[in-house]
């Protein structure tokens, strides 16, 4: 009999980790192994895009609630879910007064949320025990407890250098697994400044896309009433800390002051966009500075861009800045820890700066030199996007 794998996710909305488990669930063989997919929430415009073959259990309704309002918790009933949540969050008020201001962003408050909720949610698919359950996204309580596995691993998408958690809580968690999968050489050293002891768990399997899958899709329509100029920038993302989007005026009122007057930089993303509309509006960046918003299908804009741009504080391994990659688009990103870990510099890609100034100068040389930008662009064109050898360490995991 082929194994049987189980993966655990929170949702499908338009997210890295969500279009990374396509590109695994799509690399996957269906002669090797049988997949089950349990999605907490059937929601999000990437549900239609899980292939046919695998198996996507029924929602549980208590799983559908962990992250919705809690005012639509109770009313929905599940009574234990919003206890859970509200005994979370006053768990994790208690363990903020105690630990005193942080310089990164706290992630601490998932790992309060998932000890709490796993006891209390219901076992799934309690009939199948599973060769190897994996859980996509933290918290991995619930891939921990509630799932009958031989084997368990769990993902890492994030650089543990830039976010706070409660080390002494997780560990237990993390060392539950018989693997812990990493995204990069940089996320796994990041992670294990947090958690030494799990070195020999690492398994580094790299961001599974489909070329394919954003070729194709990048062909569905076209955006040039949309986007026009003589250097389109595109970025990428939800307007939140972590992409620094509301800076982007900033850098596009840098560029103007330099000389550089010849372009148009598109935000396609999600979000509260309040700070980044009033950055544009105080620096008068109407005309350079373009919000299009959420978009279900970004590649189309990504194949209609000159220049992608990713001027994120921090990432784990971006995924859009690969998918630009993939159509052939020159790449640049900001200095954030993880970034040498995606981009070689001056080859496929370059890295600026993160600071506004220093980006911005960075900028303005990347798009005067149009020879530069050629050359990345035709050294993509060169590289190998498959997923095989990624895929393979899954199996290797599974003795196939």
């Amino acid at each position: 009999m082929k194994p049987r794998i189980i993966i655990l996710m929170h949702y499908m909305e338009l997210g890295g980790a969500e279009i990374s488990l396509i590109g695994l669930l799509g690399a996957l063989d269906p002669a090797k192994v049988d997949v089950d997919l349990f999605v907490y929430s059937h929601q999000g415009p990437l549900m239609k895009f899980i292939p046919g073959w695998v198996n996507l259990l029924p929602e549980i309704k208590a799983y559908s609630m962990l992250e919705r309002p809690l005012r639509d918790v109770i009313r929905s009933g599940e009574a234990r879910v919003a206890a859970g949540r509200i005994v979370a969050r006053f768990q994790h008020g208690a363990y903020a007064r105690r630990r005193g201001p942080v310089d990164t962003v706290d992630d601490s408050i998932y790992q309060y949320i998932g000890s709490c909720l796993a006891p209390m949610l219901p076992a799934i698919n309690p009939k199948q025990e599973y060769d190897l359950c994996i859980s996509f996204l933290i918290p991995h309580n619930y891939g921990l407890k509630n799932v009958r596995a031989r084997k368990r691993i769990a993902w890492i998408h994030s650089d543990y250098s830039t976010v706070h958690v409660n080390a002494r809580k997780e560990l237990p968690v993390w060392g539950a697994y018989d693997y812990i999968a990493s995204i990069s050489s940089d996320v796994s050293a990041s992670f294990l400044k947090t958690f030494p002891s799990l070195k020999d768990r690492i398994v580094e399997i790299e961001n599974i896309l489909s070329p394919g899958f954003v070729r194709n899709r990048s062909n569905e329509f076209s955006v040039e009433s949309e986007m026009s100029g003589e250097i389109k920038m595109l970025s990428i993302g939800r307007f939140c800390y972590a992409k620094n989007f509301e800076n982007i005026p900033l850098i596009a009122s840098a560029l103007v002051k330099n000389g550089c007057r010849n372009f148009k930089w598109y935000i396609v993303g999600y979000g509260d966009s309040k700070l980044i509309l009033d950055n544009i509006s105080a620096l008068g960046m109407e005309n350079h500075v373009i919000i299009l918003g959420k978009k279900e299908n970004p590649y189309p804009y990504i194949k209609a861009c000159d220049i992608y741009v990713q001027p994120s504080r921090y990432e784990g391994k971006s995924v859009t800045v690969r998918e630009a990659q993939m159509l052939g688009k020159p790449v640049v990103v900001t200095a954030y820890p993880t970034a040498p870990s995606q981009i070689r510099h001056g080859v496929d890609g370059v890295i600026v700066p993160l600071d506004n100034e220093g980006c911005a100068r960075g900028l303005a040389r990347f798009i005067s030199d149009e020879p530069l930008r050629n050359r990345i662009a035709g050294n993509l064109g060169n590289l190998d996007f498959g997923n095989e050898a990624e895929v393979n360490k899954i199996y290797n995991l599974l003795g196939l």
